[in-house]
């Protein structure tokens, strides 16, 4: 048993020899690792006692085992905070000595606060290997692992991390000889790390120098290992599989490009657990925004290296205007004014474009003026109207979930943290944010361009059902969307539009605003998504604005030591993406849509102006 006060610090010593029922007292200095003596005796069920100079030592074991927390220091500061956690795997050991199930659950500690380098010491003395090396012996091993490797961007940069791993893997940790059967566990223990690295975070290290340079530097230490540790040759005969694989495309065997670039290909195809997904990075497709009048654009999905040309014919086509008649602008950031040629790249290698971008005639006109009456606002509600309602939510849900499977859940991680610093590492979270805000004004666009009374009943009608299949089809970020835009001051003031809504959408619309009720916390949201199924999309805004709660409302670093705790938490919110994104038993989420709604869907006009908007409201129906 273990009888410590909450928040008790020691130093101590391990003893040569400890056996299963013995007592060990705390001393003041110690001679070997603290990390593994507190693991080693833990799992051998060994009994510490209280060294305690104001009373009597306490024999009694804590009713509660989180309250028993170890505090490690070296040269008077702390390193390490633990806190006893009681596993929920089965202790090996015990089961073989015949233990009952009690005897066989085993303490372990989950860290609290630490160095960087003590965390990461921590996390490698902890795991356990199993028989086959790709995986671990508890899941609390694989979390701890899963939590750092999801977080250490925000207190170690990559850099530090390839150095640590590499002393890891080459210079022993103890002064004490370790045996080969050790030395071989500390190695595989860190290549276990490594695969799991590449795997978890292969999107984000694909083009780091260091990284590529780790790389190698480990494949080299591993084949030199190889004569003493034959159990190394797996991970050899796999890297030298990715050398002569890549030695058929390139005569340069020794580039560290050549080589990153071909290890990463081979660990998406490891087999770790960790689905392999399609990397949006690869496809490099954006959001872009082409204004056709001052305050209003059509946002459509494009290929980053875009022309002119091509941006200038789907813009036509959208728009229904001929596309000889039209030009594309670009308003630099300085102010000028930039005519875009047929060939010309819409953006540049940033993936920023030229400029704010403008389509007008060629006689400088606008496309579309909302403010009149005219043929071209009929057409416009006619062809919505059109339109099947399952098949549009079908388009919104598929054009949500070619983004939103192709997210990271680091991605949260960069944008709580590093949001300025590192947007290139959040762009599908960016773009789906984008797009959920973009759907909103569509729909308030939409209705407050229709000029007659029950042609805007019928579109409101129209947005209603949409909104209830994207819900069926486990859309919530579309689902929001559209229910925010109907909800949006502009379009709730149409008294004499929704006076003439039947009862049962209003009813339908009623039920689907409970969902998006935010009083207590969005219980309502959070209840309904917890029962859907996976694959889905949540409602992202909402997600961020958990994630920033628990960061504004718990320090990151206490005593200069990594607030482990918050960044598990932050990790658990992360995850979800991982969980939404999981196919469990093929429920699939994308489905056939008509390729008129996908064009249409896949460039939408909205007006982003709210003053515009609200014109456009009075416009319809004037204040009383």
């Amino acid at each position: 048993m273990m009888s410590w006060d909450c928040g008790l610090r020691y130093m101590f010593s391990m003893p040569p020899a400890l056996h299963q029922g013995s007592k060990c007292i705390l001393h003041d200095k110690e001679d070997l690792s603290r990390l593994e003596m507190v693991q080693r005796l833990a799992k051998d069920g060994c009994r510490f006692l209280q060294n305690h100079s104001k009373g009597p030592e306490k024999t009694t074991e804590p009713q509660n085992d989180e309250a028993v927390r170890l505090c490690v220091r070296e040269r008077g500061h702390d390193v390490l905070v633990l806190r006893r956690v009681l596993s929920e795997q089965p202790a090996l050991a015990a089961w073989s000595r015949g233990g009952g199930r009690e005897e066989a659950r085993t303490r372990r500690y989950a860290v609290v606060s630490g160095t960087p380098e003590k965390i990461l010491e921590h996390l490698l003395s902890d795991m356990t290997l199993d028989d086959d090396r790709g995986t671990t012996q508890g899941k609390e091993s694989d979390m701890l692992l899963d939590d750092f490797l999801l977080t250490y961007p925000v207190f170690m940069s990559t850099s530090d991390l390839c150095q640590a791993l590499l002393g890891h893997y080459c210079t022993k940790r103890h002064k004490v000889k370790e045996d080969l059967k050790e030395v071989l566990e500390r190695k595989q223990k860190v290549l276990h790390l490594v695969w799991h690295w590449m795997s978890l975070c292969k999107d984000f290290l694909r083009e780091d120098e260091h990284v590529k340079v780790f790389l190698k530097r480990l494949y080299r230490y591993v084949f030199d290992d190889l004569y003493e540790h034959p159990a190394l040759e797996k991970d050899v005969t796999e890297l030298q599989k990715l050398y002569q694989l890549r030695h058929r495309h390139t005569a340069d065997d020794d580039s560290l490009q050549t080589n990153g670039r071909a290890l990463f290909h081979q660990l998406s195809l490891k087999e770790n657990g960790l689905r392999s997904r399609s990397t949006h990075r690869e496809n490099k497709e954006v959001l872009c925004r082409v204004y056709v009048t001052m305050d209003s654009y059509l946002s459509a999905k494009v290929h980053c290296e875009v022309v002119a040309q091509e941006l200038l014919q789907a813009v036509a086509e959208r728009m229904d205007v001929p596309a000889s008649e039209l030009i594309l602008v670009a308003i630099t950031y300085a102010g000028g004014r930039l005519l875009l040629q047929p060939q010309d790249r819409v953006f540049s290698n940033s993936l920023r474009p030229v400029g704010r971008l403008h389509v007008c005639r060629k006689d400088l006109g606008e496309v579309l003026n909302p403010f009149t009456d005219n043929l071209e606002m009929q057409q416009r509600t006619a062809r919505m109207l059109n339109l099947n309602t399952w098949d549009v939510a079908v388009a919104l849900t598929n054009f949500d979930w070619t983004i939103f499977n192709t997210m990271h859940e680091q991605e949260l991680i960069y944008f709580t943290f590093n949001r300025h610093v590192c947007s290139s590492h959040t762009m599908p979270l960016e773009l789906l944010l984008q797009r959920c805000n973009e759907v909103q004004l569509w729909v308030m666009t939409e209705v407050l361009l229709c000029p007659t009374l029950c042609k805007r009943v019928q579109l409101i009608k129209k947005f209603i059902k949409i909104a209830s299949h994207c819900k069926a089809q486990r859309n919530l970020n579309s689902f929001f969307a559209i229910i925010m835009g109907l909800n949006a001051a502009a379009v709730s003031r149409l008294s004499q539009t929704w006076e003439k809504i039947p009862g049962k959408f209003k009813k339908l619309f009623s039920e689907l605003e409970t969902v998006t009720d935010p009083s207590l916390n969005h219980k309502a949201y959070r209840d309904s998504f917890k029962k859907m199924k996976s694959p889905k999309i949540p409602f992202l805004p909402l997600l961020l604005k958990d994630i920033t709660f628990i960061h504004e409302g718990n320090k990151t670093f206490h005593d200069n030591l990594v607030n482990f705790e918050k960044l598990h938490m932050i990790a658990d919110m992360a995850r979800l993406i991982r969980e939404c994104q999981h196919d469990h038993v093929g429920n699939g989420i994308a489905q056939k849509s008509s390729s008129e709604v996908r064009a249409y869907i896949d460039c939408l006009h909205v007006i982003d102006n709210q003053q515009t908007l609200f014109e456009l409201s009075h416009r319809l129906e004037p204040r009383a």
